[in-house]
């Protein structure tokens, strides 16, 4: 269930969410506890901590759905490291067209 996407997600949106959300997802996703483990410390049933997760999880995802910013950090993230690697290799034309295409991005 845990995902990189869904740790860039908490990262981005994660302020929007309520402080309980906040602290159960960091515990779930940043401190890598089992929902077991979540629930001792929260009081409540494991099934209890497993539908807040999945809940907050399930808020990030329209968050990014409607806004978009993980997917267009990933693709200026993908742009600027094939960009390093095209002046890494002295294919600077190349370079100089995947830049001018993260200009494109960043411009959305």
């Amino acid at each position: 269930m845990k995902s990189l996407r869904d740790g860039l997600l908490f990262d981005f949106y994660g302020n929007l969410l309520t402080e309980k959300m906040q602290g159960t997802l960091d515990m779930y996703l940043n401190e890598d506890l089992s929902l077991a483990e979540i629930a001792m410390e929260e009081e409540i049933s494991r099934q209890g901590v497993h539908d807040k997760v999945k809940r907050a999880l399930d808020q990030l995802h329209s968050y990014e759905e409607k806004l978009g910013l993980v997917d267009r950090f990933l693709k200026q993230t993908e742009s600027i490291n094939k960009a390093i690697n095209l002046l890494d290799n002295e294919n600077y034309s190349e370079a100089r067209e995947v830049l001018s295409g993260l200009s494109e991005i960043m411009k959305e």
